[in-house]
């Protein structure tokens, strides 16, 4: 007799060292009530940003300040790097991806400049957001505190 075993979910990683909230907890409406969709945030102690999953980058915003990526299970992910920095145009951040390239896990992605942005008067809160809820059944709640890059702060379960 075989077991089925049902999918644990997709693991899903820090971006960047810092101190781990929820989405709930975000300075910013659109994303503190979900309006894009569920996720997590992390307020970075640097500004090394890594890819938390696998997947394809399918976005990258002119004035480079989010990223999307979309893994194999078509789970999208929107990485976005700080709060209202669009009005930055780019200047503290350094992409090291363009739309189409593979990433993997752990993968540095870009390289955002903290002093720039708080100097400006900007919050540096990096928020990661599941933008296709359609798809999502489930996301694991988190566990506060300080996390590394690469390590892992949720779990997404897709529907059957």
């Amino acid at each position: 007799m075989f077991k089925l075993f049902k999918k644990k979910g997709i693991s899903v990683s820090a971006v960047v060292d810092g101190q781990l909230i929820p989405i709930t907890s975000v300075k910013d409406d659109v994303f503190s009530e979900k309006m894009l969709g569920d996720g997590y945030a992390i307020e970075p102690k640097n500004g090394e940003i890594y890819a938390p999953i696998a997947g394809t980058i399918t976005t990258v915003f002119p004035t480079k300040h989010a990223i999307g990526i979309t893994t194999k299970d078509n789970l999208e992910i929107l990485i976005h790097l700080g709060l209202d920095t669009v009005n930055l145009k780019g200047q503290p951040f350094k992409l090291m991806v363009k739309e189409g390239d593979v990433v993997q896990e752990g993968m540095q992605l870009a390289d955002m400049d903290l002093e720039m942005v708080k100097t400006a008067g900007y919050d540096d809160t990096i928020i990661v957001v599941y933008t296709n809820m359609d798809l999502i059944k489930d996301v694991s709640e988190i566990a506060t505190g300080n996390v590394i890059h690469n390590s892992e702060v949720q779990t997404v379960k897709l529907n059957d």
